[in-house]
């Protein structure tokens, strides 16, 4: 698991640099010698796509995705575990639904007479590819994640003390 992980971080901070070095080369080309690459606006929308994609597979690996703890701190520990699965349960389905739907538009993109391009010569679903294959792992990451600790526990609050 640690060698995915390694991966994974490996990967988006690539690609986050590869964004910042392409988006500031063309300020740079622009403003000073009026110019620019060709190719780097569409390959820059494909990079955001894939950035946000891989970072929020990794959002979900780290528990450190957008969540509403507010009722958490009113359970009880069986109760913690309860919403637990239920929640994780919830975004797991979310999430293998969304991964269906975009593996549907991919094919639909795949078989079309038009075949659109993301930029040159390279067909649209080819990035696209990330949209199903992010959704699938974050819907398996779910599915895992709800079934062991949270990685962080907020504390019962009739269990904190008053301040002294």
């Amino acid at each position: 698991m640690e060698i995915l992980r390694r991966i994974e971080d490996w990967l988006l901070a690539v690609l986050v640099l590869l964004l910042v070095v392409l988006a500031g080369s063309q300020i740079i080309l622009r403003d000073f010698f009026a110019t620019g690459i060709s190719w780097a606006d569409p390959l820059m929308r494909q990079l955001v796509l894939w950035t946000g994609m891989l970072g929020a597979l990794a959002a979900v690996r780290d528990e450190k995705h957008i969540a509403l703890d507010v009722l958490q701190r009113f359970l009880s520990p069986l109760a913690r575990k309860i919403a637990r699965i239920v929640t994780f349960g919830f975004a797991a389905a979310i999430c293998a639904a969304l991964a269906w739907y975009s593996y549907v538009m991919l094919n639909v993109d795949y078989t079309s007479a038009t075949q659109s391009s993301a930029f040159e010569s390279l067909p649209a679903w080819i990035p696209e590819t990330v949209l199903p294959a992010a959704f699938g792992l974050m819907a398996l990451r779910f599915v895992l994640r709800a079934f062991t600790p949270p990685a962080h526990t907020p504390p019962l609050l009739h269990s904190v003390g008053p301040a002294s």
